[in-house]
């Protein structure tokens, strides 16, 4: 099984859990606080090293965790979620399963991601003006995420999953360039 696969079977298990109606954590909140633990984990080579070594025992590695979850405050569910991925092998994998879930989660929520790439920053009008236009092309509530790529000239480009709304000049001189070329 692939690594993208482990990680959607663990983040569909960890949605499952925090969207349940009994579940006394909100999926922000998991969220926020995985990440914190994965950016614990990032700043130490050492204890990077140690959770993903075999050579660790199981136990030492759940009282690590433990340690940092309280540190960091950590929720029930959250902690008790690392604790299933440390005794799993699969602590490697938690940037995947976080990003994984954070989909799950919008996805059954009804929400759909756009990455949106313009060649500078957008205004706050613009940006809720690209919000109401992708909302209403797609039928879904959506959540952007923006990045900046000077080569696109002008305008914007939004993915959604597979769908490219491509608004930018680079874009358009490529359509017209391809037009051009195929009358001839």
């Amino acid at each position: 099984m692939t690594s993208s696969a482990l990680g959607n079977r663990y983040a569909r298990a960890l949605a499952d859990v925090v969207m349940s109606g009994g579940a006394q954590i909100q999926a922000a909140t998991a969220v926020s606080e995985l990440r914190a633990f994965e950016t614990a984990v990032k700043k130490s080579p050492e204890l990077r090293n140690a959770l993903l070594s075999p050579a660790v025992p199981p136990g030492r590695k759940r009282a690590v965790v433990e340690r940092i979850a309280e540190m960091l405050r950590v929720s029930r569910i959250s902690r008790n979620f690392l604790f299933v991925l440390i005794d799993h092998r699969r602590i490697g994998l938690i940037t995947e399963i976080i990003d994984a879930f954070e989909l799950i989660v919008d996805e059954r929520l009804g929400f759909a991601r756009a990455e949106v790439t313009s060649a500078r920053p957008l205004t706050e009008p613009q940006r809720t003006l690209l919000n109401g236009e992708l909302e209403r092309l797609t039928g879904k509530k959506i959540r952007m995420r923006f990045a900046v790529d000077e080569s696109l000239v002008g305008g914007a480009v939004a993915r959604i999953g597979s769908t490219v709304y491509d608004g930018s000049v680079r874009g358009q001189l490529n359509s017209l360039r391809r037009h051009l070329a195929a009358e001839v």
